[in-house]
């Protein structure tokens, strides 16, 4: 039985969102991405601002699972707002020692022009650029916090839609494997009668040819062969790893890990089923079980 329509409960683990923003004179913008990881591994590239980054990493680590995440901010302050200051200590010093000079050329008969305000502003110190760094920096990091929150809450979306366009994939290929558990249910039924009909024919010819193996030999080595090409546990036990994907993937949170080894154990029992198959019908199913599990496990290697 195919699934309903997916939920969108899975997420991926590579995303990617980006904002602009602007605070008195401050003008920045962010991007964050990510990509697949073991665990959550956060790094930041942002400004030095007290408490910004500790703020940020607790938002992110409340939202997501897992994945590599690369936060990224680049934070511009426009200097012609911020204007021009002048040194009183170098001024002061700057005029005294244009006053000096003057006294000193004046007393050995030597006029000087008259300096302008514009000549002392040049002179090196008087005059300097506001710093690029505030001394309160309280209300640009509060504006970078709610810009980079509004960042996180689409970065988060577009992960979630990239979960689900993963889970519809791997719905499919759950149904694929369970139609394929089923075949090979019915493939089991048909070798068993070839088989038992092979065994008769095997007993037929003995008996002809007068060479019949004692009646309690003859049962342990049915029984052998009974036991090795038994694969009623491999079937069951793909039909419990069928229901629990299909549990993990309606799970909300992160699943990624429990899913990559529940294709572990899939992938155990498709081995198992073509070691025992004893038939061309059931090997063929094997190996086509084999290759829905190998590309679904691609799939899971995307989920949070």
């Amino acid at each position: 039985m195919k699934d309903a329509p997916m939920p969108s409960a899975v997420n991926s683990m590579t995303g990617f969102a980006a904002v602009q923003g602007s605070f008195s004179n401050w003008t920045w913008s962010a991007d964050i991405r990510s990509v697949n990881g073991r665990s959550l591994d956060l790094r930041f590239r942002m400004p030095d601002i007290e408490g910004l980054e500790p703020e940020i990493r607790k938002r992110f680590q409340a939202r997501l699972g897992r994945g590599n995440v690369t936060v990224q901010v680049k934070l511009q302050r426009d200097e012609a707002v911020s204007g021009l200051a002048v040194n009183p200590a170098t001024l002061s010093a700057a005029l005294q020692a244009i006053a000096e000079i003057d006294a000193a050329a004046r007393g050995r008969g030597v006029d000087t022009r008259p300096v302008s305000a514009a000549e002392i502003a040049a002179i090196r110190g008087v005059i300097e650029v506001g710093e690029n760094d505030t001394g309160d920096t309280s209300g640009l990091k509060d504006a970078l916090l709610d810009s980079l929150s509004e960042c996180l809450d689409a970065f988060v979306q577009d992960r979630a839609r990239e979960g689900a366009a993963l889970a519809s994939v791997i719905s499919e290929q759950i149904d694929r494997i369970e139609a394929l558990t089923k075949a090979a249910l019915e493939a089991v039924g048909d070798r068993e009668a070839a088989q038992k009909a092979a065994m008769e024919r095997a007993l037929a010819r003995l008996l002809d040819a007068g060479d019949m193996p004692d009646k309690e030999r003859l049962s342990q080595e049915l029984a052998l062969i009974a036991v090795k090409t038994d694969v009623t546990e491999e079937l069951d036990r793909l039909d419990a790893h069928i229901g629990e994907a299909r549990a993990l993937r309606d799970t909300e949170g992160p699943v990624g890990r429990k899913f990559d080894f529940l294709m572990q154990e899939f992938n155990r029992e498709a081995n198992t089923l073509c070691s025992k198959a004893q038939s061309g019908a059931l090997t063929r199913i094997g190996i086509d079980l084999k290759t829905v599990i190998d590309q679904m496990r691609e799939q899971v290697q995307n989920i949070e």
